[in-house]
């Protein structure tokens, strides 16, 4: 498969979805290709190529993760002991839960947290802040109940790490994984990222314009708390050395059988179109009877995704910087390179002819920390809409992501459903119901939103 043809896929994909600029990496047979389109910034143009940064978001924990596994490898921690033996400051809501919730937990999104604090940009901003700030995080299931996608743990995490190093968390990852691994282009905090090329964030107003996305990252700078969920940023040059490393054979980091343990399933996904299950941090998917492990992540108008599929050898990155509409480029990006370089064709669920009763139980408002998910039904077509909280966004100074606008959905069979236009489309998950049947929450991205009481 000539590299040639891979740009010029890049170049239309990114020219069809309005995405300024893209980058893609595949390892195949232990080669590199790389194919990148478009620009940096909008009004300092430099060509995109695969040493450009960009924000990595959540495809930061599998590095947080990873460099856990090895102080578990190294006997300094315990995947089945309480956090509390590593943070015994830690407080939650509910002391049961605080005292229960086990280092496994954080790690395959267990531990029944919600997905995050916002940070507010007041006060202590460091990992021991953000643990001191975490009795005010909603509880959502008992430790071990259920999986549901959460920052917060991850932070927490990185906090496990921090105090059993005994190094400032950065200061932690980098001895412990990125310096080993050689990953010079992988980097926490603006000042690293501005003395590298690195590309801008935009998000598409609804005048269609592009706007820089203002912060950089997904967070204000400072908000060291959020390092370890998802303030990393890499290139995909980079990201395909990380994909050799995850591949091999723990390279004197850690040993093999520690590094792909996290490729073993340790909870199952329902009708989630992350995967199937986590293993220890990654998404696990089968791909047409491949075992593919992967990870996404969304920064503030920069979206990046990351699939491996260790029996062929095989990785592909994809990185963009673009709102809402890098989501889809990248998810695009990523299906033709499995078709024309694995020959995985992935198949999209049909939903099923529009049902008013069904359409019923599920309308209304759903909602976690900071966000509304609003489901809606015309009598035609059901439609789900996600957004900011407007009291959280009208009290933020700096600019937030637009929301997702009403788009439609269809049912699957079960409680499931599909998402089928817009910036989420093919997102997959599933209404959850109480002992009497009541549609009480909805999982979208990993993550439950559960029904907002209605006003009597």
């Amino acid at each position: 498969m000539s590299q040639e043809k891979l740009s010029d896929i890049v170049a239309a994909q990114a020219q069809e979805f309005g995405v300024p600029g893209v980058a893609v990496g595949v390892l195949l047979d232990g080669q590199e290709i790389y194919a990148s389109h478009g620009v940096t910034s909008l009004s300092n143009p430099l060509p995109v190529d695969e040493k450009t940064l960009f924000s990595l978001g959540s495809v930061s924990k599998t590095f947080t993760a990873t460099a856990l596994m090895r102080l578990v490898a190294e006997g300094k921690v315990d995947l089945d002991a309480p956090v509390r033996r590593y943070v015994p400051e830690l407080e939650l809501a509910d002391e049961q839960t605080a005292a229960q919730i086990t280092v496994l937990n954080l790690l395959n999104h267990t531990a029944g947290l919600d997905w995050n604090l916002i940070d507010d940009g007041e006060g202590d901003r460091s990992l021991a802040g953000l643990v001191a700030k975490l009795p005010q995080l909603p509880l959502i299931a008992p430790p071990g109940a259920r999986a549901s996608y959460s920052q917060a743990g991850y932070n927490l995490a990185g906090r496990i790490i921090e105090k059993v190093a005994g190094l400032p968390f950065e200061q932690a990852m980098a001895r412990l994984v990125l310096e080993p691994v050689g990953l010079a282009d992988t980097v926490y905090g603006l000042s690293e990222v501005m003395v590298r090329k690195f590309a801008v964030g935009y998000n598409r107003g609804d005048d269609g314009d592009m706007r820089p996305a203002r912060p950089w990252a997904g967070f204000k700078e400072g908000a060291r708390g959020d390092n370890p969920g998802g303030g990393l940023a890499s290139s995909v040059s980079d990201l395909l050395r990380w994909a050799r490393f995850q591949l091999g054979d723990g390279e004197g980091v850690l040993p093999a059988d520690a590094l792909h343990r996290m490729r073993e399933q340790t909870v199952e996904l329902r009708a989630s179109t992350l995967g199937d299950g986590f293993g220890i941090c990654w998404f696990l998917h089968d791909l047409d009877g491949l075992h593919a492990i992967g990870h996404g992540g969304s920064g503030h108008g920069q979206f990046a995704e990351l699939v491996i599929v260790p029996e062929r050898n095989f990785a592909v990155v994809s990185l963009a910087n673009a709102g809402p509409d890098g989501y889809p480029f990248n998810q695009s990006a990523v299906r033709w390179v499995l078709e024309h370089y694995l020959g995985v064709v992935e198949k999209t669920a049909e939903p099923l002819p529009y049902d008013e009763g069904r359409a019923q139980q599920v309308v209304g408002r759903y909602e976690i920390d900071a966000i509304n998910l609003d489901i809606a039904a015309d009598g035609t077509r059901l439609t789900l809409a996600v957004g900011i909280k407007p009291e959280i966004r009208d009290a933020s100074d700096e600019e937030m992501p637009p929301d997702h606008p009403a788009a439609a959905i269809g049912f699957l069979p079960g409680d499931e459903y599909i998402v089928t236009e817009g910036g989420l489309k093919g997102q997959r998950g599933y209404f959850s119901r109480d002992a009497d049947g009541a549609v009480v929450g909805v999982d979208l991205a990993g993550r439950l939103f559960n029904r907002a009481m209605e006003a009597s």
